[in-house]
Order: C-alpha cells, then sequence, then structure tokens
C-alpha cells in the first residue's frame, strides 16, 4: 500500500513538472519583430549644450507664491525661443497658467484625433547644505565626462529638450504631421501640477480636443535592475498610482507628565497605536493587473527559475509575491502602499499634550479608492480620530490598453531604435501631469528612453543628477522617429483591405 501511495505521489509529481516545463515551454516571446531603424544624424554635442543652458535657470516652482522664480521661467521661455527659431516660426505658441508653455504643429488630417507630448519646466530644490557633494554645483549645466550634469538634466528638462530638438529637426526636414501635434511643458509638475498641467488640460477640454494618446515622462530603460533579465528593459508606464496623504488627529487629556492618565488613553498613546496598526496591517498586496501583466511579458525574455516562476503564477505565485513584496519599489507595483510621514504632538518634556497629529501618504494602486483608502484608515483608527485628506489627492489613473495602435506604435519605435531591449508594460508609482489628461484620452503613457543602471536611481531627485550625452541624442531620435511614425502608421493602415 505504501509502495503504490510513493509511486502515484511520484506520478503526480512529474506530471506536475511536465506542466510547468510545457506552460514554460509555450510561453513565447511577446516582442514585436521590428527592423532596426536607420539612426537620424543628431548632433549631440549642440543638443548637449542646449540642454545645459536650461539647466542652468534655476525653475523651482513655490507652493506659496506662484511667481517665485518667475523671471526664471521668462528666462528658459526666451531661451527656447532662441535656441528653436523654426519652432516658433511655425508653431503656435500659448503661455497658460502663468508660465506653462502650449505649443501646437497643425496636423494636414483635420480628422484624425491629434498626439499630445509632454514634459515639465520646473525641477525640485536641491537639499540645503548638500551643494558640496555633487561632482558639479547642481545648476552649473556642466557638459563633463560625457554626461551633461546638474538638476533638471533627468528629470525633466532632458525630455523638455530633447522634443524641441526633434521638432526642430522635423521641420527643417520639411516634415508635416498627418495628426495635429501638442507639446505641453507644464511649471509646476513637482508640486502637484494645478497652475500648469491642469490648466493646459482645461483649455484643450474647452476647445473639444479629444488626444489619439498622451506621452509622459515617466519610467525607463533599465538594465540590471531586475533580476533573471539580461536584456535591458523598457518599460512603459499604463497606469499610475493615485495619491492621498491622510491628516489624522486625537484628543486626550492633557496634564502634568507625574500624573499620567491610564493606559493607551493619552493623545501620543492612542496615536501610536492606531500608526502601529496602520503600518503591520496594511492594505493587501497581490499579483494583479498591471504587474501581472508586465511579468506575464517580461517572463518569456529571461533565464533560470526566474522564467519558470513567472510563467506559472498559478503554481508560484505565492512565492513571487512573498519575495516581490521584499524589496520596496517591487513591493510598491503590488499594492496600495502605506508610510508614515509626519508626527505631531507636545512641546514640553514634562507636559502631556491634549492633542497629538499625523500624516500618512498613500500610493492608490489602480483598483483601490480614496474611499476605500479613508475607510481603511477608519477602521484601523477608530472613531475618536477626527480624519481628513490634504488638498492634491487623486484617484489612481485608469489602465491604458496595450493593444492600441497607439501603445504598439510606442513599442515599435523603441524596438527600432534600441535593438533586444525588453519592452513591456509598467506601473507608474510616482505622479506625472499626465494624470491631469484622462478626460482627454483613454490612451496615456508614461515613458521616456532614459538610460538607468541600479546606482543611478538614487540621482533621481537626489545628488548629482545627469544625463549622458549620448543618451540625450538616443531621446533626440525617439521623438523624431515616433513624430515620424505616426505617419507611417496611417499610411500603413490605409492601405489595409
Amino acid at each position: 500500500m505504501l509502495k503504490r501511495i510513493l509511486l502515484a505521489l511520484l506520478g503526480l509529481l512529474l506530471l506536475l513538472v511536465a506542466a510547468v516545463a510545457v506552460n514554460t515551454l509555450r510561453q513565447g516571446s511577446r516582442q514585436l519583430e521590428v527592423a532596426p531603424a536607420l539612426a537620424v544624424a543628431v548632433d549631440e554635442k549642440a543638443a548637449a549644450e542646449h540642454l545645459a543652458g536650461a539647466v542652468r535657470l534655476q525653475t523651482i516652482a513655490s507652493r506659496e507664491d506662484p511667481d517665485a522664480n518667475g523671471a526664471e521661467f521668462r528666462k528658459l521661455h526666451d531661451y527656447l525661443r532662441e535656441r528653436y527659431p523654426r519652432v516658433h516660426a511655425t508653431l503656435k505658441r500659448e503661455v497658460v497658467g502663468g508660465y506653462s508653455l502650449l505649443y501646437t504643429w497643425p496636423g494636414s488630417d483635420p480628422k484624425a484625433k491629434p498626439v499630445l507630448l509632454m514634459a515639465h519646466q520646473d525641477v525640485v530644490p536641491v537639499s540645503p547644505g548638500t551643494e558640496a557633494q555633487w561632482e558639479a554645483p547642481p545648476f552649473s549645466g556642466e557638459i563633463k565626462g560625457g554626461f551633461v550634469w546638474g538638476r533638471g538634466a533627468w528629470d525633466d528638462k532632458g525630455n523638455l529638450i530633447a522634443q524641441m530638438e526633434a521638432v526642430e529637426m522635423l521641420l527643417a526636414a520639411g516634415h508635416q504631421p498627418r495628426q495635429t501635434i501638442y507639446l505641453a511643458f507644464g511649471q509646476d509638475e513637482e508640486i502637484s501640477g494645478q497652475r500648469g498641467a491642469v490648466q493646459i488640460a482645461r483649455l484643450l477640454q474647452e476647445r473639444g480636443v479629444r488626444l489619439d494618446f498622451v506621452l509622459d515622462e515617466g519610467l525607463l530603460i533599465t538594465d540590471g535592475i531586475m533580476p533573471g533579465l539580461s536584456k535591458p528593459a523598457a518599460l512603459i508606464g499604463i497606469a499610475e498610482k493615485g495619491f492621498l496623504s491622510m491628516v489624522m488627529k486625537v484628543g486626550g487629556t492633557p496634564g502634568h507628565s507625574s500624573m499620567p492618565p491610564p493606559k493607551g488613553t493619552s493623545a501620543i498613546g492612542m496615536m501610536s497605536a492606531a500608526l502601529r496598526r496602520l503600518d503591520d496591517e496594511q492594505l493587501p498586496a497581490g499579483l494583479r493587473g498591471v504587474a501581472r501583466e508586465m511579468f506575464e511579458t517580461i517572463a518569456p525574455e529571461m533565464g533560470g527559475f526566474q522564467r519558470v516562476a513567472l510563467s506559472n503564477l498559478w503554481l508560484f505565485g505565492p512565492l513571487v509575491q512573498a519575495q516581490l513584496e521584499k524589496g520596496a519599489s517591487t513591493n510598491a507595483m503590488l499594492r496600495t502602499t502605506t508610510a508614515l510621514t509626519v508626527t505631531k504632538a507636545g512641546n514640553a518634556e514634562n507636559v502631556i499634550p491634549g492633542q497629538a497629529e499625523a500624516t500618512v501618504n498613500f500610493r492608490l494602486l489602480p483598483g483601490d479608492t480614496i474611499a476605500s483608502v479613508t475607510g481603511h484608515v477608519r477602521g484601523k483608527a477608530g472613531e475618536r480620530f477626527e480624519l481628513f485628506a490634504l488638498p492634491g489627492a487623486s484617484e489612481a489613473s485608469p489602465v491604458s490598453p496595450t493593444d492600441a495602435p497607439s501603445y504598439q506604435t510606442l513599442a515599435r519605435t523603441v524596438r527600432s531604435l534600441f535593438p533586444g531591449v525588453v519592452v513591456a508594460p509598467g506601473l507608474m508609482i510616482a505622479a506625472t501631469d499626465s494624470r491631469h489628461f484622462t478626460a482627454l484620452s483613454d490612451h496615456i503613457y508614461r515613458f521616456s528612453p532614459v538610460r538607468a543602471k541600479p546606482a543611478d536611481l538614487a540621482r533621481f531627485h537626489g545628488l548629482n543628477e545627469r544625463i549622458a550625452t549620448a543618451n540625450l541624442a538616443e531621446l533626440v531620435r525617439f521623438y523624431h522617429q515616433l513624430l515620424r511614425n505616426l505617419n507611417a502608421a496611417a499610411a500603413t493602415s490605409s492601405t489595409v483591405p
């Protein structure tokens, strides 16, 4: 009897192994086969110098004062006008919301839906006292070692300059877009986009504009960041997480520290317990939605056990999820994250405060809502707490489809210019200006072909921000090829019976 049981178990194990092997092998590559594009000549030195000049302008937006650093924004506008004369002679230029720019390049087909390319002019400040830690002064725009150095070189003046360079080149070649092309450069993306992107979106909506697709900054071409994938990965953001900062207040009985109230009844005690519950009992994670589509797209390109596990999530899903939850960036793809960011209580060592306050920041996964997260906080905090959301809260964006022609055009453009790069959909875990355009298009993508290795990620909003001059030239080629491909895609579709 025991022998028969063991044989049966062995048979089941062999069947399971065979099923896993077959399922792994039948998961073929989802990568588009695209012929390499002819590399258009880009003046790498001039593009780098143009970006360096833009970096030197300290276009830092202020929450309190809309006109703070206004002179720097106006200098940037004048600088763009001087460096890109064809753009300013051909495209309609409008200043929106004080310092944001909207350019319109009319297309030849008035019935074709327009396309919007986005970037932003503003940059984050440099943390006081860290200037000496930069390899080049943060607003010097220094070009050395094959890089443009400085705040904004990557986020996001690199994209802005690359778009302008590409359009200037296309105009010089006599290119006429079939679809109207909009270029939108916001002034306050780093502090919510209310004065810039929101106003541009409202203006276009008032004009009855419906966009074919929107392309904004976002995910990158990463190399060496994803275990098991030897090739660089170009992740195109098809959604972005929502944003909610929830303030919690609770009152207690104030008094002298020599006579503390019963355990768990002080304001600080109740707040500490509530924050501990929120931190320990976070919203559930899951391999679903955008994250699942991303891993299923990448799986056939991987090697070893990673390919086996990601090709058989029906079996290895819990194991894969457990591993992903251990990493900060991968955990953020799986759940609405909880971050305890601000606490306030008390102002004297011998006085028990009568109130405690805390702020908890949530980044909402598509599928969760501000209402559902508020309910989660209420459940963990209890009825004694006062809760309210800080201004700037936004729902998670809709998920843009990957089977849409616009996504396919982006993927083809990337594959043609970066041979061997794996293209996959991804989730943008931070916020971009593109979230303000969801009423104008069902196809919003967040991607720029900035190359990044693990060591580069700390440069984002950190020290020693930079972009390689060769990579900047690749950005120019990307936008140049994308705009040409829009016309080519239309010509191809028109010949299909």
